[in-house]
């Protein structure tokens, strides 16, 4: 008799901060690589799959991102919170902005409405 199966290992890799696309608020991203590894007779042999998401840590969404995303957003972490950079670090995904902030706008200051700074949640658009 032979027991085979797959089991899963889930590596966090970063914590990064920046606005999510899901809710529009500035929270910690876990940067998360998730390998399938093929088992024989539970001992892990070699990995079937891999991969990468970021997670939410404010409402928890979950997006999946490519080895190319992943590799993005560990050299953005290792460079440190005092990157410069304007643009968006992953290409297609929506307010992911270097250094947790987005083009010169603060924690929460998202664009202003008609009502000005004045009024409002400043963490929702």
């Amino acid at each position: 008799m032979i027991i085979f199966g797959t089991k899963g290992y889930i590596h966090q890799l970063a914590i990064l901060t920046f606005v999510c696309g899901f809710c529009g608020n500035p929270a910690a991203h876990t940067l998360r690589k998730r390998i399938t590894k093929f088992t024989l007779f539970f001992v892990p042999l070699f990995p079937v799959s891999t991969k990468f998401a970021t997670q939410c840590t404010f409402c928890g969404a979950e997006r999946k991102a490519s080895q190319e995303e992943a590799d993005q957003l560990l050299a953005q972490s290792a460079a440190g919170p005092g990157l410069s950079g304007s643009g968006p670090s992953a290409p297609g995904a929506q307010g992911f902005a270097a250094g947790g902030q987005g083009q010169g706008q603060g924690y929460g200051q998202g664009p202003q409405g008609p009502r000005g700074p004045q009024g409002g949640n400043p963490y929702q658009r």
